[in-house]
């Protein structure tokens, strides 16, 4: 991939900095986070200069991984390190995070992968270790806006598997893997960021 057919977002564009402003506190003592499904890798460049104490490890499909590689390489930022392969239903790659990031993933995922992602994440991450998922999630089986129930029609007419999840089941999920909810922080455009933490083993 040539460096003018670098991946761009404007959604990564436009709602990074609130995303930064519930990330800075929730990451302060962190110093080794997992991003699951990194897209272009624009949240990551940006992310990783306002967070310099933090190493912000990328991952994605193998697909994904050429465009998250001239965002980095672009960027040169001491702690970004090369992007891992990650599907969260295979194996997954070895290492201690003590903090995990994902956005605008689990409504693109069917139920499977969304549980496998809950299910995986436990045996990567340390003990406290928090975890902040970012994107539209219904409440009690119900939309919270008109815009998220065409957004999520648009969904499943591309593919029927996906769909926006209900926090209520993402939660139960969660409580499941060892990774209960502790806070849900309403966002721009009818979005959230989900917080679960890592409890003991």
């Amino acid at each position: 991939m040539r460096p003018e057919h670098k991946p761009f977002s404007q959604a990564c564009e436009e709602n990074r900095g609130p995303i930064l402003d519930v990330l800075t506190p929730l990451l302060a003592d962190r110093r080794h986070l997992l991003e699951v499904g990194s897209g272009t890798g624009q949240h990551a460049v940006y992310f990783a200069a306002m967070l310099p104490h933090l190493t912000w490890q990328t991952s994605d499909l193998p697909e994904g991984l050429p465009g998250i590689s001239l965002w980095l390489a672009e960027a040169g930022l001491p702690n970004l390190p090369p992007p891992l392969e990650l599907d969260v239903t295979r194996p997954w790659p070895t290492g201690d995070y003590d903090a995990a990031f994902s956005a605008n993933t689990a409504h693109i995922m069917g139920n499977a992968e969304v549980e496998a992602l809950f299910a995986g994440l436990p045996r990567v991450l340390t003990p406290g270790a928090p975890f902040a998922l970012y994107g539209p999630f219904n409440d009690g089986g119900r939309y919270t806006s008109e815009s998220n129930a065409r957004f999520d029609q648009w969904l499943k007419a591309r593919d029927p598997a996906s769909g926006i999840k209900d926090r209520d089941t993402l939660a139960a999920l969660g409580e499941a893997q060892g990774l209960p909810l502790v806070a849900d922080h309403p966002m721009p455009c009818n979005n959230r960021i989900l917080v679960f933490r890592r409890s003991a083993p």
